[in-house]
């Protein structure tokens, strides 16, 4: 059982309202956060932990009508950061952030392509596989694969599936033992698609709208779902069993708000734990071994609602986001 042992406090330095922070993949001292103000943040941990220090700020703001982004996601290589936007009024849909570039270059550059139809681009992941490749999932009720063909910013859009969702997706991931695409939509439905059949290998639905999924990172064939069901916000499934919940785990809310698709959850490297946000100002870790509803631990370190704590991957560290405007650094035993 792990449990916090102290908890450091910064300012986010962001604006406006957070929206999501992620590790980068190849630098275990770097992490991203973005916010409602359309700055992406880069930051360095220092002292196992123990303080970050702000390495950057840029505008990430669309380049036709200036929207923040709704999602960003670390290219596997490190070098760079793509946001994803709205498919509304004919805006950017995509944007790369080049990390190597200097600051008196242009570093965020759009992608041409615009192959979602409506409404907000909800998530945007890399895949897990050898050549890369991201896929986005929005409000027209689309999965999108990405290819790079020819270049830097020379991505091109597949429709995976427009119709098997009949509502938002929410939520993106890919396999890590399969080429299979999942998706969870506010239409309750947890649909796997798998690229070499090019059909639909998996198809379940739950009682409540579905806001994420998440696989695990060590059994390949385990994944979670962020749902609304109070009590019930998280489900285990296996991608074996068809029909099939394994496990709900959950907590009371003190607040009387629905739960929100802003708050996400996140694994810990050896895939034991998750972590989730509440719309209470708590971070709720689960340990998925024990047949307990209830979080094993609950980490009270901002004032208000906890949009996601992500796992450090070298130090044992969480790293927390609120609508308080600041980033909680938890050493964890």
């Amino acid at each position: 059982m792990i449990r916090c042992q102290t908890s450091c406090v910064i300012s986010s330095q962001h604006k406006r309202k957070l929206r999501t922070i992620i590790s980068c993949p190849t630098n275990d001292q770097l992490f991203a956060s973005s916010a409602l103000d359309g700055v992406v943040n880069l930051w360095q941990v220092h002292g196992r932990g123990s303080t970050a220090n702000l390495l950057s700020s840029t505008d990430c703001l669309s380049s036709k009508h200036r929207r923040w982004p709704e999602d960003v996601a670390w290219h596997p290589e490190g070098n760079s950061l793509f946001s994803v936007y709205s498919a509304d009024g004919g805006d950017s849909q995509v944007s790369v952030l080049n990390l190597n570039k200097g600051k008196e270059k242009m570093r965020v550059s759009f992608l041409e392509e615009k192959p979602h139809v409506k409404g907000i681009i909800n998530n945007i992941i890399f895949m897990p596989w050898e050549d890369i490749q991201f896929v986005t999932g929005g409000s027209d009720h689309a999965v999108i694969m990405w290819s790079n063909k020819d270049g830097e910013n020379s991505w091109k859009p597949k429709a995976l599936h427009r119709s098997l969702h009949s509502s938002a997706v929410m939520g993106v991931a890919g396999l890590q033992h399969k080429k299979v695409v999942m998706s969870a939509g506010a239409d309750k439905r947890i649909i796997g698609f798998d690229l070499l059949a090019q059909r639909a290998e998996y198809k379940h639905q739950i009682e409540n709208k579905c806001m994420s999924v998440l696989p695990n990172p060590c059994d390949f064939n385990l994944f979670m779902v962020q749902t609304g069901t109070i009590e019930r916000q998280l489900r285990l499934f296996d991608f074996r069993l068809r029909q099939t919940e394994l496990h709900a785990f959950g907590w009371k809310q003190e607040s009387s708000d629905s739960q929100s698709a802003l708050i996400n959850q996140a694994w810990s490297p050896d895939g034991l734990y998750i972590t989730s946000g509440s719309v209470d100002p708590v971070i709720h870790i689960f340990d998925i071994r024990y047949n307990s509803h209830k979080p094993s631990q609950s980490i009270k370190a901002h004032q208000k609602r906890v949009f996601k704590a992500v796992w450090h991957h070298a130090v044992p560290l969480l790293i927390s986001i609120s609508s308080d405007l600041n980033i909680g650094l938890h050493k964890i035993i």
